[in-house]
């Protein structure tokens, strides 16, 4: 609060003037701008006697009862068309008492607001006026040229609606006719006359071919699996064991093997008898590779040039190994014709997969010859009811609309609106106001807490809320203490020449009531203060402290005054020569004014009460003397700029800025009470 309050005092003067500007303007607007009156008047369109109900086929039902013949149509929408149509407005226009102001038509246009109402079958017309007379008279003429247009266009749909509809039901008859043969055609071609059972058909006979195929692949899997299996059982091949099953039967090639085996035998008794080269021995040999020839020739005839093992079979052949056999040869041939099987199911599978395809492009194509031929008959049906029935007339489409309440005309002006102009002034107000407020502040903001940490100054104090001190004033024991902390960090500091100038960047922030809170919280400490008025324009503390006169006989203190216990005064008088001020201060004066009154009074602090340094010149000069300077700011309240350009001032007079003062800060709600001196609050 205090921050807005601040703020409406630091721009009171462009606000003032924004403010003014806006009211001067909603004034304006009130008292000049144009009074329109407005005629308002009521249209109904009751429900007619024909009515329509046919069969369209794909297109749906055509019903039409009263004027709401068709779900698609709505009347009020086509009324409101024609009431606002350039046809009915030019001939309203050219009527228009008033039509040398308007130029245009789009502009005429805009007098007139035609709205039908929701869930009934009324028309609301509103027509403005310049005057009750003239906007009675352009609403009547405005109703009175809509009906005329209304029985022209009845008129013109009456006359063309025959020849209409004879050109549409031949072309409609032709468009049949076309999609009919096209149909046909197509079914003919494509064998596409039920396509929805013949689809159904089609996809039940790949089914079944596909469970089909699905167990005979599983068998022919099985078969040879079992086939492995047996071989596994044999140690040899399908081909192997079958080739030596068929040795084992041929009766010619087990001869011959058992004629070699007597010869081998025969061939083994006579060599433990006789020499290899006895003719015995070599008769027998020669013998035997006959018989070795015979039997390698019956082997080919028999198996070819396949391996196989020729000691297998004869004897040698078991009943368990020729029955295993025999299955290996059942399995084989079992597993090779149940695959050769499945892939024919499958290969047919495919065909009719892709035929399949092809009825879904056929089918597609067909659906779309039969809507046409659907939309074809419908229209044709459309038109024939049409011809037949009789009983769409031009005023199912332009139905005959009545007057329900004639034109009438409020008194009192619809327009200018005082209380929206009031309305949207307040805002303007408020939103401008706003606007220029952070346009302003942006520019030149005040002090925020941001900021101190940017000065890289020590705070050395934090004043609560501070009334002005003065004699009669007292201060509350939280301020008391705060003074003391203030006091306390400056007695710890070595300051030069034990003097002080308390100034500030400029004015109502709390500087002298500062220094005179700082004086008597070093002479609680036991120091002796003494305080200089260094106001040379204002005076401040000299009027806070009701020292307005100088003694009599001179126009000036010369020596301090006793204000409190250890604490004293030299005043000043106000003084409107700034240029004796600053040359009076250039010149040394004031410096050693300074350091006589400290060797004659032996002060412990010297505390000077300056005029606001980014006001005045000679504030940056008494530092010069002062040497040590504490500034005063207010956050909220002073000016970011003003404080920088003040701390530029004293660094170039080379003045030591020992730390701030922060004045007007929040002050704690439960302040802790010590002691008390005579009374319970301490006075000046």
């Amino acid at each position: 609060m205090n921050n807005t309050l601040v703020l409406l005092k630091r721009y009171w003067k462009p606000l003032l003037g924004l403010n003014g500007f806006l009211v001067a303007v909603a004034i304006a607007n009130y008292v000049f701008a144009p009074r329109v009156w407005v005629a308002n008047s009521q249209l109904i369109m009751p429900n007619g006697g024909s009515s329509l109900d046919t069969n369209l086929g794909t297109l749906g039902t055509l019903t039409s009862t009263g004027v709401a013949f068709s779900t698609e149509l709505n009347p009020l929408k086509i009324q409101t068309s024609i009431l606002t149509s350039q046809n009915v407005l030019q001939r309203v226009l050219a009527v228009d008492p008033e039509k040398a102001r308007f130029d245009n038509l789009d502009t005429y246009q805009k007098l007139f607001k035609v709205k039908p109402e929701d869930q009934s079958t009324n028309i609301t017309v509103d027509v403005n006026g310049s005057s009750p007379e003239i906007a009675k008279a352009r609403a009547t003429n405005f109703i009175k040229i809509y009906q005329q247009r209304l029985n022209e266009l009845r008129r013109n749909a009456d006359a063309n609606r025959d020849a209409f509809v004879q050109t549409q039901l031949k072309g409609a008859e032709a468009d049949l006719l076309k999609a009919q043969t096209s149909l046909a055609q197509y079914q003919k071609a494509t064998g596409l006359l039920n396509p929805e059972e013949q689809t159904k058909s089609l996809v039940s006979t790949i089914n079944t071919l596909t469970s089909t195929q699905a167990e005979t692949s599983a068998e022919a899997k099985a078969a040879m699996a079992r086939m492995q299996l047996l071989g596994r059982q044999l140690s040899m091949s399908p081909q192997t064991a079958i080739d030596s099953l068929r040795l084992s039967e041929n009766k010619e090639y087990q001869n011959i093997r058992t004629k070699l085996s007597e010869v081998d035998t025969e061939l083994a008794d006579a060599r433990g008898t006789y020499l290899d080269n006895s003719p015995q021995i070599q008769n027998l040999l020669t013998r035997r590779q006959e018989l070795e020839k015979a039997r390698n020739q019956q082997l080919v005839s028999v198996v070819g040039t396949r391996k196989v093992d020729q000691n297998f079979g004869g004897n040698n052949v078991k009943d368990s190994q020729a029955e295993l056999i025999v299955q290996l040869a059942q399995a084989e041939a079992d597993g090779q014709g149940l695959a050769q099987q499945s892939n024919q199911l499958q290969s047919k599978i495919n065909q009719l997969t892709q035929r399949l395809r092809a009825y879904s492009t056929q089918q597609s194509k067909l659906l779309e010859l039969q809507r046409n031929y659907d939309i074809a008959e419908g229209t044709y049906k459309g038109i024939v009811a049409q011809m037949q029935k009789a009983k769409v007339s031009a005023f199912d489409f332009y139905p005959n609309v009545q007057v329900l309440d004639q034109p009438d005309v409020n008194p009192k002006p619809d327009s200018p609106r005082g209380s929206l102009i009031a309305l949207g002034g307040l805002l303007a107000s408020i939103c401008g106001s706003l606007a220029l407020i952070l346009f302003l502040e942006s520019r030149n903001p005040l002090l925020k807490p941001k900021d101190l940490e940017e000065i890289e100054l020590p705070i050395l104090g934090q004043i609560p809320q501070l009334e002005v001190l003065a004699p009669e004033r007292t201060m509350t024991e939280q301020i008391e203490v705060e003074f003391q902390r203030l006091a306390s960090a400056i007695s710890l500091m070595p300051l030069a020449n034990h003097r002080l100038l308390v100034s500030s960047s400029s004015l109502s922030e709390g500087k002298t009531s500062i220094t005179l809170g700082l004086a008597l919280a070093l002479t609680d400490l036991g120091f002796r203060v003494l305080l200089v008025d260094g106001d040379f324009r204002r005076a401040s503390l000299s009027e806070r402290l009701d020292y307005t006169q100088a003694p009599a006989g001179t126009d000036k203190w010369t020596v301090p005054v006793t204000v409190h216990q250890r604490l004293e005064l030299l005043p000043t008088l106000p003084r409107s020569d700034s240029r004796a001020i600053v040359e009076w201060i250039a010149q040394g004066h004031f410096d050693r004014t300074l350091t006589k009154l400290q060797d004659a009074n032996h002060y412990d602090y010297v505390l000077i009460d300056s005029a606001p340094a980014g006001l005045t010149s000679e504030t940056a000069l008494m530092a010069t003397a002062a040497a040590n300077v504490l500034l005063v700011v207010r956050m909220g309240i002073t000016d970011r700029q003003k404080v920088h350009e003040t701390l530029a001032h004293f660094s170039r007079h080379q003045a030591q800025i020992i730390g701030l003062t922060l004045n007007g800060v929040e002050a704690s709600s439960n302040p802790y009470t010590y002691y008390r001196r005579n009374n319970s609050q301490v006075s000046l």
